[in-house]
């Protein structure tokens, strides 16, 4: 639970005080989940002869978790630490072991790369180079909108509350969906030592988290296609990005099976047990397995 405090002398966290950030947003949620009950002020001269014992500050202050100094902290790749990276820096690890995960070293470095440093970089400067027609709102960008809005009755205590609520959620989300990740990575890196090196295509079981690690590496440029039971009974089959950052389809369905269904495209495709082909031609969905290996044999041969 978060409750905003009027002093340093209540307070067992210390942030800065104005317009709200995912900086400081994230890091309050984060120490509330792995330390408790956050008693915050928010201020921007931080008096430390009132500060007490263990009160955690961060992103003011210039002292250990803040960013604002000019010989802060940087990550190998020139990224600055914001405050919500150093104090993952600092806890992150301790932070998983008491939340009982496994692979302690491996999931603290996922989380970091896959969540926090994208925080870090934005509060820092690094803005993103975004390609596209629409407006593309960053994670940085939501959490802004919970600043008291113009000709409004809203306080900016209120506000922040409301902001690390949802916050926590999100970060909690992103840490189970990380393990998750670690964990899929694992069993498909086995599979994939294990594949057929002509192969251009992978069926698994049930759904893993699968994409990332094919693209990962550099031995599985080959793989077009991976197919695995739909949650909607039969199976789908997607095609595979060229790479993380272009996700146009390394081979992509044929163009005349686009947007199809039924006995239409069954008779377009002549592949009975075919249901349903995406106009975009990233997947297709299938009536059971033998149909998924007649769709593959088709493509792949």
């Amino acid at each position: 639970m978060i409750k905003i405090v009027n002093s340093e002398e209540q307070a067992n966290a210390i942030t800065h005080s104005g317009t709200m950030h995912a900086d400081e947003v994230f890091a309050t949620a984060f120490l509330e989940d792995y330390l408790g009950n956050r008693k915050v002020y928010r201020t921007n001269n931080v008096d430390y002869n009132k500060v007490q014992e263990n009160t955690l500050i961060y992103d003011v202050g210039r002292g250990k978790f803040d960013h604002h100094q000019i010989d802060a902290l940087k990550r190998d790749d020139g990224i600055t630490y914001c405050s919500f990276g150093l104090l993952w820096k600092e806890f992150g690890k301790d932070y998983l072991k008491k939340k009982s995960f496994s692979n302690i070293d491996i999931l603290w470095e996922y989380i970091d790369k896959d969540f926090i440093e994208g925080i870090d970089a934005d509060d820092n400067g690094f803005f993103p180079k975004i390609d596209a027609i629409y407006k593309v709102k960053t994670l940085s960008n939501i959490i802004k909108i919970f600043n008291p809005s113009y000709d409004s009755y809203e306080t900016e205590s209120e506000q922040f509350i409301k902001a690390v609520d949802v916050a926590k959620k999100i970060f909690i989300e992103e840490v189970l969906y990380a393990n998750g990740k670690v964990m899929a990575n694992e069993i498909i890196n086995k599979l994939l030592d294990n594949l057929d090196s002509n192969s251009k295509y992978l069926i698994l079981d049930n759904f893993l988290p699968y994409e990332e690690t094919i693209l990962n590496r550099s031995d599985m440029n080959n793989l077009f296609f991976v197919a695995f039971p739909s949650n909607r009974g039969g199976y789908v089959i997607k095609t595979i990005p060229k790479n993380l950052e272009d996700k146009t389809a390394r081979v992509a369905f044929p163009s005349e099976w686009a947007g199809l269904e039924g006995k239409e495209l069954e008779e377009k495709s002549k592949i009975p047990g075919l249901i349903f082909c995406h106009t975009g031609r990233f997947i297709v969905s299938c009536k059971d397995y033998d149909t998924v290996l007649k769709v593959l044999n088709k493509l792949c041969n």
